[in-house]
């Protein structure tokens, strides 16, 4: 199978169109990302079908979650190379994505992605989510709140609930061996505001990777000491 098929199949399973120009798109990033990688640390996976499995195909994943198919608002917390904003606008360029990273390098290599691929409705802002997220123009403006590989279940919903309206979905993307993170990150959850709306397990093409979507809603505005200052939601994590 080639990348177009395995792309096209990914796109195929989740109901969104894949065509030419998107895959066009998925390999001009892959070479950026391969590039920009030799000077910025952006990902540990270097090899072509690795970074379409692991990287592109799990982000295509995300629209398992149907309502991210129809027209919203959405912060991808920590995005490192991207992922999964980039590869999300790629398919559908409909949302409004802001992609947030702490670190300024990194936030470089998103520009040069947004401008090399024409992308549209994206930016790549600079700064911490414990900054942004007391942030009047970023606190609870978003109908989603997005994260991938970036922090333990409890931390991360300290990010990234305090982002979204109410009635808005956070949904973290999480490997196989979820169910303890949830167990231990539930009180956390409810303190800022939110309540588990259920698991999408989902799988990658041609591959026996399984991983889940953990989706939360908000229903509850959070206190307004959340989130605390930087650091603390790992060193002092919610109990």
């Amino acid at each position: 199978m080639n990348y177009f098929e395995m792309l096209s199949l990914a796109c195929s399973d989740v109901k969104v169109n894949f065509d030419s120009e998107k895959y066009d798109k998925f390999i001009e990033y892959m070479n950026m990302i391969k590039l920009w990688n030799e000077r910025v640390n952006l990902t540990a996976i270097t090899e072509d079908d690795v970074i379409i499995k692991k990287h592109f195909i799990d982000c295509i994943k995300i629209f398992k979650y149907e309502s991210l198919k129809s027209k919203c608002s959405i912060i991808d917390v920590g995005t490192g190379a991207g992922f999964p904003g980039i590869p999300m606008n790629i398919i559908n360029n409909e949302n409004k994505i802001v992609l947030l990273d702490s670190l300024n390098k990194r936030v470089n290599f998103l520009n040069e992605v947004i401008n090399k691929l024409n992308l549209k409705n994206i930016t790549a802002v600079h700064g911490r989510a414990e900054d942004f997220g007391q942030d009047v123009n970023y606190r609870e403006r978003f109908d989603f709140s997005i994260s991938r590989a970036v922090a333990n279940l409890t931390s991360l919903s300290e990010y990234c609930l305090p982002f979204l309206k109410l009635n808005g979905k956070f949904i973290a993307m999480k490997g196989p061996a979820v169910a303890d993170e949830i167990n231990d990150s539930r009180n956390a959850i409810a303190v800022l505001g939110g309540s588990l709306e259920k698991i999408i397990e989902v799988n990658i093409e041609d591959s026996d990777l399984k991983h889940n979507l953990v989706i939360i809603e908000k229903i509850k505005h959070t206190p307004k000491q959340y989130p605390r200052k930087a650091g603390m939601a790992t060193k002092k994590p919610i109990k």
